[in-house]
Protein backbone atom coordinates (compact mmCIF):
# COMPACT_ATOMS: atom_id res chain seq x y z
CA UNK A 1 0.00 0.00 0.00
CA UNK A 2 1.48 3.13 -1.23
CA UNK A 3 1.90 6.20 1.57
CA UNK A 4 0.36 9.35 0.82
CA UNK A 5 1.59 12.57 1.97
CA UNK A 6 -0.82 15.85 2.07
CA UNK A 7 2.39 18.27 2.50
CA UNK A 8 5.81 18.53 1.82
CA UNK A 9 6.78 18.73 5.10
CA UNK A 10 5.52 15.50 5.70
CA UNK A 11 7.32 14.01 2.65
CA UNK A 12 10.17 15.56 4.24
CA UNK A 13 10.08 13.71 7.79
CA UNK A 14 9.63 10.74 6.32
CA UNK A 15 12.51 10.70 4.36
CA UNK A 16 14.67 11.76 6.63
CA UNK A 17 13.21 8.84 9.47
CA UNK A 18 13.77 6.31 6.50
CA UNK A 19 16.87 7.06 5.72
CA UNK A 20 18.43 7.91 8.35
CA UNK A 21 18.63 11.99 7.55
CA UNK A 22 18.51 14.38 4.54
CA UNK A 23 22.11 13.58 3.84
CA UNK A 24 21.85 9.74 3.50
CA UNK A 25 19.81 10.09 0.90
CA UNK A 26 20.93 10.32 -3.05
CA UNK A 27 18.82 12.69 -5.38
CA UNK A 28 17.95 9.14 -6.87
CA UNK A 29 16.61 7.50 -3.98
CA UNK A 30 15.17 10.67 -3.26
CA UNK A 31 13.21 10.85 -6.67
CA UNK A 32 11.99 7.32 -6.54
CA UNK A 33 10.42 7.39 -3.37
CA UNK A 34 8.64 10.76 -4.54
CA UNK A 35 6.95 8.81 -7.45
CA UNK A 36 6.09 6.14 -5.29
CA UNK A 37 4.83 8.53 -3.40
CA UNK A 38 3.12 11.47 -5.70
CA UNK A 39 3.26 10.43 -8.78
CA UNK A 40 2.02 6.35 -9.03
CA UNK A 41 2.96 5.88 -12.63
CA UNK A 42 0.43 9.18 -14.09
CA UNK A 43 1.64 10.67 -17.17
CA UNK A 44 3.21 14.44 -16.75
CA UNK A 45 1.02 16.53 -18.20
CA UNK A 46 -0.52 19.92 -16.46
CA UNK A 47 -3.39 18.56 -14.49
CA UNK A 48 -1.00 16.18 -13.67
CA UNK A 49 1.08 18.75 -12.41
CA UNK A 50 -1.21 20.53 -10.26
CA UNK A 51 -2.67 17.90 -8.69
CA UNK A 52 1.32 16.80 -7.44
CA UNK A 53 1.69 20.21 -6.69
CA UNK A 54 -1.79 20.39 -4.51
CA UNK A 55 -0.59 16.90 -2.74
CA UNK A 56 2.25 18.73 -1.33
CA UNK A 57 0.72 21.71 -0.07
CA UNK A 58 1.70 23.84 -3.06
CA UNK A 59 0.09 26.66 -5.13
CA UNK A 60 0.67 26.73 -9.15
CA UNK A 61 0.64 29.93 -11.00
CA UNK A 62 1.99 30.93 -14.39
CA UNK A 63 3.24 33.94 -15.07
CA UNK A 64 3.70 36.44 -18.17
CA UNK A 65 6.84 37.71 -16.94
CA UNK A 66 9.55 36.36 -14.66
CA UNK A 67 11.78 38.51 -12.86
CA UNK A 68 15.43 38.20 -14.08
CA UNK A 69 14.26 35.91 -17.06
CA UNK A 70 14.56 32.83 -14.80
CA UNK A 71 11.90 30.20 -15.81
CA UNK A 72 10.63 30.18 -12.35
CA UNK A 73 11.06 30.45 -8.58
CA UNK A 74 8.85 29.46 -5.53
CA UNK A 75 7.65 31.35 -2.08
CA UNK A 76 7.38 29.87 1.34
CA UNK A 77 5.51 31.88 4.23
CA UNK A 78 5.19 29.56 6.96
CA UNK A 79 2.37 26.96 5.83
CA UNK A 80 1.96 28.86 2.65
CA UNK A 81 4.09 27.33 -0.57
CA UNK A 82 3.94 28.79 -4.02
CA UNK A 83 5.32 28.21 -7.39
CA UNK A 84 5.62 30.25 -10.42
CA UNK A 85 6.82 28.98 -13.63
CA UNK A 86 6.40 31.20 -17.11
CA UNK A 87 3.11 31.18 -18.97
CA UNK A 88 3.63 29.21 -22.37
CA UNK A 89 6.69 27.19 -21.60
CA UNK A 90 6.86 23.74 -22.94
CA UNK A 91 5.66 21.33 -21.16
CA UNK A 92 8.59 19.71 -20.37
CA UNK A 93 10.26 23.07 -18.95
CA UNK A 94 7.57 23.62 -16.56
CA UNK A 95 8.12 20.35 -15.57
CA UNK A 96 11.70 20.74 -14.73
CA UNK A 97 10.52 23.90 -12.84
CA UNK A 98 8.18 22.28 -10.63
CA UNK A 99 10.56 19.92 -9.61
CA UNK A 100 13.46 21.75 -9.63
CA UNK A 101 11.49 24.42 -6.88
CA UNK A 102 9.85 21.50 -4.66
CA UNK A 103 13.32 20.02 -4.18
CA UNK A 104 14.68 23.27 -3.22
CA UNK A 105 11.99 23.81 -0.93
CA UNK A 106 12.60 20.15 0.75
CA UNK A 107 16.02 21.57 1.49
CA UNK A 108 13.93 24.42 3.49
CA UNK A 109 11.99 21.69 5.32
CA UNK A 110 14.53 19.26 5.57
CA UNK A 111 16.37 21.53 8.32
CA UNK A 112 13.21 22.36 10.07
CA UNK A 113 12.16 18.54 10.60
CA UNK A 114 16.32 17.59 11.51
CA UNK A 115 17.50 20.93 13.17
CA UNK A 116 20.94 19.06 13.05
CA UNK A 117 20.74 19.05 9.27
CA UNK A 118 22.82 21.76 7.83
CA UNK A 119 21.06 22.87 4.44
CA UNK A 120 23.30 23.05 0.89
CA UNK A 121 24.08 26.29 -0.16
CA UNK A 122 22.79 28.29 -2.44
CA UNK A 123 24.81 26.54 -5.89
CA UNK A 124 24.69 23.17 -4.43
CA UNK A 125 21.01 23.38 -3.33
CA UNK A 126 20.61 24.01 -7.57
CA UNK A 127 22.36 21.01 -8.51
CA UNK A 128 20.46 19.02 -6.23
CA UNK A 129 17.16 20.79 -7.34
CA UNK A 130 18.70 20.02 -11.26
CA UNK A 131 19.74 16.58 -10.38
CA UNK A 132 16.21 15.66 -8.70
CA UNK A 133 14.43 17.41 -11.30
CA UNK A 134 16.06 15.41 -13.84
CA UNK A 135 16.11 11.89 -11.90
CA UNK A 136 11.88 12.42 -11.48
CA UNK A 137 11.88 12.58 -15.01
CA UNK A 138 14.04 10.51 -16.15
CA UNK A 139 13.94 7.63 -14.09
CA UNK A 140 17.67 5.77 -13.89
CA UNK A 141 16.81 2.26 -14.87
CA UNK A 142 14.21 2.66 -17.52
CA UNK A 143 16.65 5.89 -19.13
CA UNK A 144 19.70 3.83 -18.93
CA UNK A 145 18.03 1.03 -20.72
CA UNK A 146 16.72 3.27 -23.61
CA UNK A 147 20.60 4.91 -23.57
CA UNK A 148 21.93 1.29 -24.73
CA UNK A 149 18.67 0.56 -27.01
CA UNK A 150 19.24 4.12 -28.82
CA UNK A 151 22.99 3.53 -28.96
CA UNK A 152 23.79 6.94 -26.67
CA UNK A 153 21.91 9.22 -28.93
CA UNK A 154 21.33 11.89 -27.20
CA UNK A 155 18.74 13.84 -29.69
CA UNK A 156 16.91 10.47 -30.26
CA UNK A 157 16.76 10.09 -26.86
CA UNK A 158 15.43 13.81 -26.28
CA UNK A 159 12.40 12.63 -29.06
CA UNK A 160 11.61 9.54 -26.96
CA UNK A 161 11.55 12.01 -23.37
CA UNK A 162 10.43 14.83 -24.76
CA UNK A 163 12.90 16.47 -22.61
CA UNK A 164 15.99 19.42 -23.76
CA UNK A 165 19.07 17.71 -25.28
CA UNK A 166 20.86 19.15 -22.57
CA UNK A 167 18.94 17.72 -19.90
CA UNK A 168 18.97 14.24 -21.28
CA UNK A 169 22.96 14.72 -22.46
CA UNK A 170 23.55 15.12 -18.50
CA UNK A 171 21.03 12.98 -17.45
CA UNK A 172 23.44 10.38 -19.30
CA UNK A 173 26.53 11.54 -17.65
CA UNK A 174 24.88 10.60 -13.66
CA UNK A 175 23.59 7.61 -14.90
CA UNK A 176 26.49 6.07 -16.78
CA UNK A 177 28.91 7.35 -14.08
CA UNK A 178 31.50 4.32 -13.12
CA UNK A 179 30.28 1.84 -15.62
CA UNK A 180 32.20 3.42 -18.42
CA UNK A 181 34.25 5.77 -20.17
CA UNK A 182 32.36 8.51 -21.70
CA UNK A 183 32.96 11.98 -22.83
CA UNK A 184 29.42 13.82 -24.55
CA UNK A 185 29.29 17.18 -25.33
CA UNK A 186 26.12 19.67 -26.53
CA UNK A 187 27.22 22.30 -29.44
CA UNK A 188 25.34 25.48 -30.03
CA UNK A 189 25.24 28.50 -31.67
CA UNK A 190 26.51 31.83 -29.38
CA UNK A 191 24.68 35.27 -29.59
CA UNK A 192 27.53 35.68 -31.89
CA UNK A 193 26.84 32.60 -34.29
CA UNK A 194 29.88 30.87 -32.68
CA UNK A 195 29.28 26.94 -32.35
CA UNK A 196 30.61 26.04 -29.14
CA UNK A 197 29.71 23.78 -26.24
CA UNK A 198 27.02 25.07 -24.01
CA UNK A 199 27.51 21.42 -22.35
CA UNK A 200 29.19 18.82 -21.35
CA UNK A 201 29.48 15.77 -19.46
CA UNK A 202 31.60 12.46 -18.80
CA UNK A 203 32.04 9.48 -17.09
CA UNK A 204 34.73 7.08 -16.29
CA UNK A 205 34.82 3.18 -15.53
CA UNK A 206 35.17 2.25 -11.65
CA UNK A 207 36.07 -1.29 -12.02
CA UNK A 208 38.67 -1.41 -14.78
CA UNK A 209 40.35 2.05 -14.34
CA UNK A 210 42.55 1.40 -17.29
CA UNK A 211 39.53 1.32 -19.34
CA UNK A 212 39.57 5.78 -18.88
CA UNK A 213 41.22 8.17 -20.79
CA UNK A 214 43.13 10.86 -18.60
CA UNK A 215 44.66 14.59 -19.03
CA UNK A 216 42.45 15.06 -21.92
CA UNK A 217 41.23 18.38 -21.15
CA UNK A 218 42.06 19.62 -24.81
CA UNK A 219 40.80 16.78 -26.51
CA UNK A 220 37.58 16.62 -24.26
CA UNK A 221 36.35 20.52 -24.41
CA UNK A 222 34.66 21.80 -21.65
CA UNK A 223 31.49 24.70 -21.79
CA UNK A 224 32.29 27.88 -23.52
CA UNK A 225 35.16 26.25 -25.87
CA UNK A 226 34.61 26.89 -29.42
CA UNK A 227 34.30 24.23 -32.28
CA UNK A 228 37.56 22.77 -33.72
CA UNK A 229 37.46 23.66 -37.84
CA UNK A 230 37.99 20.42 -39.61
CA UNK A 231 36.70 18.41 -35.89
CA UNK A 232 33.82 15.75 -36.12
CA UNK A 233 31.77 18.49 -35.22
CA UNK A 234 32.35 21.08 -37.25
CA UNK A 235 31.88 18.13 -39.94
CA UNK A 236 28.32 17.25 -39.02
CA UNK A 237 27.80 21.34 -39.28
CA UNK A 238 28.74 22.00 -42.66
CA UNK A 239 27.61 18.91 -44.32
CA UNK A 240 24.69 18.87 -42.03
CA UNK A 241 24.77 15.22 -41.59
CA UNK A 242 26.16 12.74 -38.65
CA UNK A 243 29.45 11.86 -39.29
CA UNK A 244 31.61 9.19 -37.37
CA UNK A 245 35.01 8.84 -36.20
CA UNK A 246 36.06 5.35 -36.47
CA UNK A 247 39.11 5.95 -34.95
CA UNK A 248 41.19 8.84 -32.87
CA UNK A 249 44.63 8.20 -31.83
CA UNK A 250 45.83 9.56 -28.84
CA UNK A 251 49.70 8.62 -28.77
CA UNK A 252 52.11 9.37 -31.01
CA UNK A 253 52.95 6.10 -32.93
CA UNK A 254 49.16 5.88 -33.04
CA UNK A 255 48.91 2.06 -31.65
CA UNK A 256 47.18 2.35 -28.46
CA UNK A 257 43.47 2.05 -28.47
CA UNK A 258 41.76 5.30 -28.90
CA UNK A 259 38.26 6.60 -29.12
CA UNK A 260 35.39 6.35 -31.58
CA UNK A 261 32.66 8.91 -31.92
CA UNK A 262 29.99 10.15 -33.20
CA UNK A 263 28.86 13.76 -34.19
CA UNK A 264 25.07 14.33 -35.01
CA UNK A 265 23.26 17.37 -35.92
CA UNK A 266 19.63 18.92 -35.10
CA UNK A 267 18.15 20.34 -38.21
CA UNK A 268 15.14 22.33 -37.42
CA UNK A 269 13.77 23.96 -41.07
CA UNK A 270 16.67 23.24 -43.07
CA UNK A 271 18.71 24.66 -40.13
CA UNK A 272 21.80 23.27 -37.86
CA UNK A 273 20.64 24.04 -34.09
CA UNK A 274 22.57 21.99 -32.20
CA UNK A 275 24.93 19.43 -32.70
CA UNK A 276 25.18 16.42 -30.04
CA UNK A 277 29.02 14.70 -29.78
CA UNK A 278 29.36 11.40 -27.92
CA UNK A 279 32.64 9.81 -27.57
CA UNK A 280 33.55 6.22 -26.25
CA UNK A 281 36.65 4.18 -26.23
CA UNK A 282 37.27 1.98 -29.00
CA UNK A 283 36.96 -1.27 -27.25
CA UNK A 284 33.02 0.03 -26.48
CA UNK A 285 32.04 0.91 -30.20
CA UNK A 286 29.72 -1.41 -30.60
CA UNK A 287 27.44 0.43 -28.07
CA UNK A 288 26.91 2.89 -30.57
CA UNK A 289 26.01 0.18 -33.18
CA UNK A 290 22.11 1.24 -32.70
CA UNK A 291 22.57 4.71 -33.35
CA UNK A 292 24.93 3.97 -35.97
CA UNK A 293 22.80 1.75 -37.81
CA UNK A 294 19.44 3.86 -37.58
CA UNK A 295 21.86 7.29 -38.58
CA UNK A 296 24.17 5.97 -41.36
CA UNK A 297 26.52 8.56 -40.84
CA UNK A 298 29.54 10.03 -43.11
CA UNK A 299 32.54 7.78 -41.95
CA UNK A 300 35.83 9.71 -41.07
CA UNK A 301 38.75 7.37 -41.05
CA UNK A 302 40.80 8.88 -38.23
CA UNK A 303 42.36 11.78 -35.97
CA UNK A 304 44.80 12.36 -34.09
CA UNK A 305 44.84 14.26 -30.60
CA UNK A 306 41.33 15.46 -31.44
CA UNK A 307 37.48 14.92 -32.11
Amino acid sequence: MTTYFSNLRFFCEYIANKHGGPNQVSEDELAEDFRTVYLKGLPLNLTTLKAVAASCGIKLSELEKMPGNVRGYHEMYGDNKSIYFRKGDALSGIQNTIFHEIREMMETLFAEVQPDYTPLRTSARHIAANRFAAAVLLPRSDFEKKIYDTGFDVIELSRLYSKSCSQVLLRMGEVLQGRLFMYAALYEPDSEKEWRVAYWTGCSNDTDTDANVYGGDGLFPRRGRAVVPDSLVDLAISGKKPHLISHVTLLDGGDDNGLVGIAEPLIISGAVTKVALVALLEQSRDLLLPQIERLKPIIVKGFHGHL
